[in-house]
């Protein structure tokens, strides 16, 4: 039997398999858990694979975590990127949709890798060229999409997103210390009325 040359060998394909899970399982553990207890026993308890498939694939727990962090990096983009193919072009949507992205597991999970990353210089120069990219990839085609590409064109469209992604990341880890329901966060009408008021009105 002939097989393609680009189709994935079982082998090959068992192995990405598991380190999809392995990478899953630590961001899980991240969010739910936060850094400190996302030990490698813990993601592979987690993950349901053997002691060896998680160290033959990472053998360095915080590794694993960059490699985390770029899988989260993409899954940060896709979520974001869905908010903007169902936005039905209402300024107030967009608003609410970027801010819904700071309170999911996602955010959350990226979160504690920052904190972490503060008193870990290796970590830190690891993670920062993948949150680098991310940040280009929403500033130059997520938020674009989300905003519309009329709006994009505003000369004060640049000035805004920046301040709201700089804002909504700022208001969303004072709920580390008060969980409240992000829907009712009196920003929101401020954000809003700013997005109108430059994007609109000038």
């Amino acid at each position: 039997m002939v097989t393609s040359a680009s189709a994935p060998l079982p082998v090959q394909q068992r192995a990405w398999d598991t380190r999809e899970r392995i990478l899953r399982a630590a961001v899980e553990c991240l969010a739910e858990e936060g850094y400190q207890a996302t030990t490698t026993s813990r993601i592979q308890q987690r993950a349901g694979v053997s002691r060896g498939s998680l160290l033959h694939q990472f053998p360095v727990r915080d590794d694993l975590l960059v490699a985390a962090m770029k899988h989260l990096a993409a899954e940060r983009t896709d979520e974001i990127a869905r908010f903007g193919d169902s936005s039905s072009g209402d300024l107030d949507e967009a608003i609410d949709a970027l801010w819904d992205t700071y309170h999911g597991p996602l955010f959350t999970a990226s979160r504690e890798l920052w904190f972490a990353a503060a008193h870990n210089p290796g970590l830190a120069a690891d993670l920062a060229p993948h949150e680098h990219a991310l940040m280009r990839v929403i500033r130059e085609q997520v938020l674009p999409a989300l905003f519309g590409a009329e709006r994009a064109a505003h000369p004060a469209y640049g000035d805004l997103t920046a301040l709201l992604i700089s804002s909504m990341r700022g208001v969303a880890l004072t709920y580390t210390f008060e969980p409240r329901d992000h829907r009712r966060d009196p920003n929101r009408a401020v954000w809003r009325r700013l997005a109108h008021t430059m994007l609109e009105e000038s």
